[in-house]
C-alpha cells in the first residue's frame, strides 16, 4: 500500500488535495459531480474524513416480489474487511432507501468504516448514534424490500460516470467523494501528502502578510 497508512491519511489528507494530486497525474475525472451528503455527521460539524477501500455493490430497481430478499446485500456486508467502505451504486435512484441502521451495524461489526450510497438511505438518526459515516444522495422512509436489490458485488461500478473498482482507495468529506485507482495510488497519495505539508508553509506565508501573487510565484501552490 505504500509508506503512508490509511490511519495517517485520515489524520492529514482531505478530498480536495487528493483530487489535486490526481489532476497532476492526468486523472481529472475521479470525483462524481453529484451531491453526496454526509447524512450522519453530527449537527454543526463537518463529520470529518472517511477513507477506506471500495467494497462495491451494484443495485437495481425492481417492481416484483423478490424471491431471495436481501440475498446479495447481506453477502456483501458479511464479506467486508477492516477499512472497507461500501459503495452502493444505484444510479441515483430514490425508489427506496437501500441503506439503513441494520446494514450499518452489521458492516461496523466487520471493521467496515462507512458507506457511500448513490441513492437514498434511512434511519439517519440511528446511524448517526452508531457513529457510522454514510454519504448519500438523499433520504427515504421506504424499505428496499421488493423495491431495490443488489444484482452484483465486487465488480467495477460507476457513480455519475466515475469508476469505482474493488480495492480502490476512496475519500469522502463535506467537499465530495474522490476515488484513487490502485494503478496510481502510491504516487497520488505521495503527491497529496507533499502538497498538504507544502500548504502549511503557504498558509504561514500568507498569514505573515505575503501577497497571493508572490506566494504562488514562490511555492507554486494556492
Amino acid at each position: 500500500m505504500g509508506l503512508i497508512s490509511i490511519a495517517e491519511m485520515r489524520e492529514s489528507l482531505y478530498t480536495a488535495v487528493v483530487c489535486d494530486a490526481l489532476d497532476s497525474l492526468g486523472y481529472r475525472h475521479q470525483s462524481p459531480r453529484v451531491q453526496l451528503r454526509h447524512l450522519t455527521a453530527a449537527p454543526g460539524t463537518s463529520g470529518g474524513l472517511l477513507v477506506g477501500r471500495c467494497k462495491t455493490t451494484l443495485w437495481a430497481d425492481m417492481f416484483h416480489q423478490d424471491p431471495h430478499p436481501y440475498e446479495l446485500e447481506l453477502r456483501a456486508v458479511d464479506s467486508c474487511h477492516p477499512d472497507d467502505v461500501v459503495i452502493a451504486a444505484a444510479h441515483g435512484s430514490g425508489h427506496s432507501a437501500l441503506w439503513g441502521e441494520l446494514l450499518s451495524t452489521a458492516c461496523r461489526n466487520t471493521g467496515c468504516v462507512g458507506a457511500i450510497v448513490d441513492g437514498a438511505a434511512r434511519d439517519v438518526g440511528k446511524m448517526r448514534a452508531l457513529g457510522f459515516p454514510v454519504f448519500a444522495r438523499g433520504t427515504s422512509p421506504y424499505d428496499s424490500l421488493h423495491r431495490q436489490r443488489v444484482i452484483d458485488l465486487d465488480v467495477p461500478v460507476e457513480i455519475a460516470g466515475v469508476r469505482f473498482a474493488p480495492g480502490d482507495l476512496v475519500f469522502a468529506d463535506e467537499d465530495g467523494v474522490v476515488v484513487v485507482p490502485q494503478t496510481v495510488e502510491d504516487e497520488a497519495i505521495a503527491r497529496a501528502w507533499k502538497k498538504v505539508h507544502s500548504e502549511n508553509e503557504v498558509r504561514d506565508a500568507i498569514r505573515a502578510g505575503m501577497k497571493a501573487t508572490d506566494v504562488f510565484a514562490k511555492f507554486g501552490i494556492l
